[in-house]
């Protein structure tokens, strides 16, 4: 069957035709996924795209690495569930621990809305308070806490928030502009006795790609600390892809709890919440927030994560695909940026060019961006065999295997698409 058909037959089985719902903007149908390889996709029709969305993060070394595999395979001859205790997941643990200065404990989930859900609990359950702020357009996942004017998939669909999240619950989040200290620090204080954490996306990365300005990040560590707040960074995007200790290392901030995802499993479900053992232990069974799950530390994923993450300490990942980031990057601002004006947001391996404004520092920035040219980039780059995220609210990334003919290749294409564009 080809996609068409496949897409026809799933609208049958799964709401909307997908199981999560940025796939479906992929127009006029999504496409299905054959097989992949570095940073080439497969698809059932026998188009090979290069690959720029990369499953939203996870594979920063790109489809099936070999080390990652092999790791696998010898682990799957030794059974992939046990339900019990497993020696890989001190391994990771220990890995994380060691590039995560702000880590000193780890409980490991199965995704990244399960890191934050768990983080929102455990910051209650420390401090004993209800509220949270939040950022304008960072999204933390699928949780009725912190789905409250969130970015992703959200924002592309334009749902206010979700149906089904009671509106005394969301009373609890407090929502603040990104980037904008004297607003979150008025609402901090005047929330004072009952915050109980300020939780960001210290880059966010389900708004396109939005920087933090100056010494936003340290002014919020000043803030959580002058009201007793915990600080919490959701490095689910930006750990390891920032570098070994993420954003946090980057920008020289401690927070009290970070949460992680998708590279830590490498191309696996995962999360993780880590943070000081005074606050970790307060999770269940050494403290009273309650937390499970048959999954957790699943032995596949702790072994492709800890393969993952020890092919990072090698230098030539990051050397790579931080400099096929900076080769595109480039050629968007040569060949779109030049033609149709905007800014090219970009950090490390993940980027997003906002067509027609000339700055976005924060969420209500990013909605004043052409949308519409975005996905009609996306349209045409599709058509050509350059495969990017189907919004706007998202970003691009590169990989170790975005080597430099992937990326010429690439550059080709770009300077193509802007003269259809421009037609």
């Amino acid at each position: 069957m080809n996609s068409k058909e496949l897409f026809e037959k799933a609208k049958e089985l799964f709401p909307g035709g997908v199981n999560s719902p940025i796939r479906a903007a992929v127009k006029p149908y999504p496409f299905y996924v054959k097989k992949a390889e570095g940073a080439i996709l497969t698809t059932v029709d026998g188009d090979e795209l290069i690959d720029y969305v990369l499953a939203y993060g996870p594979l920063i070394l790109g489809h099936q690495h070999p080390r990652v595999k092999e790791a696998v395979e010898e682990q799957l001859e030794l059974g992939w569930l046990y339900g019990t205790p497993y020696e890989a997941e001190i391994k990771l643990a220990e890995k994380i621990i060691s590039h995560f200065p702000s880590i000193d404990m780890v409980r490991f989930v199965n995704s990244g809305t399960e890191a934050t859900v768990t983080a929102i609990r455990l910051a209650r359950g420390y401090t004993k308070r209800k509220k949270i702020i939040k950022f304008d357009g960072c999204y933390h996942g699928s949780n009725d806490s912190l789905l409250v004017k969130a970015g992703s998939a959200v924002s592309h669909y334009g749902v206010p928030g979700s149906a089904g999240i009671p509106e005394e619950l969301s009373r609890l989040t407090l929502v603040v502009p990104f980037n904008d200290v004297e607003t979150t620090e008025k609402v901090a204080k005047e929330n004072q006795d009952d915050l109980a954490a300020i939780i960001v996306e210290p880059v966010m990365g389900n708004a396109g790609v939005i920087l933090p300005k100056d010494n936003f990040l340290k002014e919020l560590r000043r803030i959580a600390d002058d009201v007793g707040a915990l600080l919490i960074f959701d490095e689910v995007i930006t750990g390891y892809r920032l570098g070994l200790g993420g954003a946090q290392a980057r920008y020289n901030v401690i927070p009290d709890i970070t949460t992680l995802g998708k590279i830590i499993g490498g191309g696996f479900p995962v999360g993780a919440v880590g943070g000081k053992k005074e606050i970790m232990e307060y999770l269940a069974p050494s403290g009273p927030v309650f937390n499970a799950g048959t999954f957790n530390a699943h032995p596949v994923t702790m072994i492709a994560g800890l393969a993952t993450i020890s092919e990072l300490e090698r230098d030539y990942v990051y050397e790579t695909a931080n400099s096929a980031a900076h080769a595109v990057v480039k050629a968007i601002e040569q060949e779109l940026v030049s033609k149709f004006g905007g800014v090219v947001n970009h950090i490390a391996s993940m980027f997003q060019w906002f067509p027609k404004v000339e700055k976005v520092e924060n969420y209500s920035d990013a909605q004043k961006a052409d949308r519409a040219l975005i996905e009609r980039l996306h349209t045409e780059l599709l058509k050509r065999g350059v495969f990017i995220a189907p919004s706007m609210f998202e970003a691009w990334f590169t990989s170790a295997a975005h080597a430099s003919d992937i990326v010429e290749r690439t550059i080709d294409v770009i300077s193509e698409v802007a003269k259809v564009l421009q037609a």
